[in-house]
């Protein structure tokens, strides 16, 4: 099967660009042409962080085999969960407005056969939280996914995308957010240390919707997950939040781009990371489009890293490129530190050992994070994931950090 346009990308993209051609220098023009993405070699600005060799081939032409990740679902009354294939699932192709940016999620759209069809009604209420779980068995089969979300108008709902066990998986997930929504999508990557895992999350948020988007990396071998926003219409929210913990010799990579492509449209993007053991590595790589068009808009992004020992490297790039000055505001901060030496000196004159000092540390630099999330059991879950990480740390704070730019 091969894409070359649909309906819904045509329409998304009239909506979203409105004219206005300026480009991102990290997010080009994309293709929906596999042979247009070339295989990447490691010296382009958006793969100079990622290790190639440890991705098993899914950055360039490793086949696409038949699957060895179970896929299950929990779907309250009145929400439609199934697989679909045949023009059903071409015409869920770009339901986002996006269009492959890489040869992966191009090979993703032009050979998966099939999409995993989330679908929510104009005007749904839904209460109890929608929850997808990948559930991977063996990690030399490597595979490709495509799941669409589709949210009606004025709906409220919550998705929760679990992965787990042990996996090599390409994967495009697509948001298409209708107008007063008020949705979130969570990304949980629990998976097995021996996974690998490409993502593409995209959304379009329709006028005066609001979109939450939260990233949770702490498993997998090599995890790198592309989350953008795109809006179609003015007065859409999107708000991103991320977590992730690396540990010995893990790569954990998440890469955000929020296209504000019309006006009095607000973003605020806020990721936090731990990192602990010899050759933990995690990249953070943030970016802000503010087109021409888009007049009176709002953003923030921030990302701030905690290392934990000796060995560990964070890089984190926040970027804002802004085409039009009359906006209401526009900023970003990065930081990357060891433990706060005042902070452990308060809980240890108080009689805390040292090891539950450092703790406590931890558990408050994630828990603002963690309570935005806004699902019990959810916000459970992680905190005690979080505490297993924790258990695993037997260094102390790193002396020295490994900044990127």
């Amino acid at each position: 099967m091969t894409v070359t346009d649909t309906p819904n990308v045509a329409a998304a993209l009239e909506t979203a660009d409105r004219g206005d051609k300026v480009a991102s220098h990290l997010h080009p023009d994309g293709s929906w042409t596999v042979e247009d993405h070339p295989v990447p070699t490691g010296r382009e600005e958006i793969w100079r962080f990622t290790p190639l060799k440890r991705l098993r081939g899914l950055h360039a032409d490793a086949p696409f085999q038949a699957s060895a990740t179970a896929c299950t679902w929990t779907a309250p009354d009145g929400v439609r969960v199934e697989g679909v294939d045949g023009e059903q699932a071409r015409s869920l192709r770009g339901i986002s407005g996006f269009v492959p940016s890489d040869r992966t999620s191009a090979r993703v759209m032009s050979e998966v056969p099939s999409t995993l069809l989330v679908d929510v009604p104009a005007d749904a209420e839904v209460t109890e939280p929608i929850v997808v779980t990948l559930a991977g068995s063996d990690p030399e089969v490597t595979e490709a996914g495509h799941i669409a979300l589709r949210f009606g108008a004025h709906s409220r709902a919550v998705v929760v995308l679990v992965h787990e066990g042990s996996s090599s998986i390409a994967q495009v997930v697509e948001a298409q957010v209708g107008d007063g929504a008020n949705v979130s999508v969570i990304s949980i990557q629990d998976w097995a240390d021996d996974a690998v895992h490409l993502s593409h999350q995209e959304a379009l948020v329709g006028r005066d919707a609001s979109y939450r988007h939260v990233a949770i990396s702490f498993g997998g071998d090599l995890v790198r997950m592309n989350s953008n926003v795109r809006y179609a219409g003015p007065g859409g929210s999107a708000e991103m939040f991320g977590l992730y913990f690396a540990d010995a010799g893990q790569h954990l990579e998440h890469r955000l781009f929020v296209d504000h492509n019309a006006p009095k449209t607000r973003s605020n993007v806020d990721y936090k990371g731990a990192l602990q053991g010899q050759g933990a590595h995690s990249v953070w790589i943030g970016d802000v489009l503010i087109r021409k068009v888009a007049e009176g808009i709002e953003t923030y992004e921030s990302n701030r890293n905690l290392v934990l020992t000796d060995g560990c490297q964070a890089d984190s790039v926040p970027n804002l490129e802004i085409e039009t000055g009359e906006i209401e505001g526009a900023g970003h901060a990065s930081t990357t530190g060891r433990f706060d030496d005042q902070q452990l000196f308060y809980l240890q004159a108080r009689g805390i050992p040292e090891d539950e000092a450092r703790r406590l540390v931890v558990h408050g630099f994630f828990a603002d994070i963690v309570r935005k999330i806004g699902v019990p059991q959810i916000e459970e879950r992680l905190m005690q994931t979080i505490e297993t990480e924790l258990e695993k740390n037997v260094g102390r704070p790193a002396v020295t950090v490994e900044e990127g730019a």
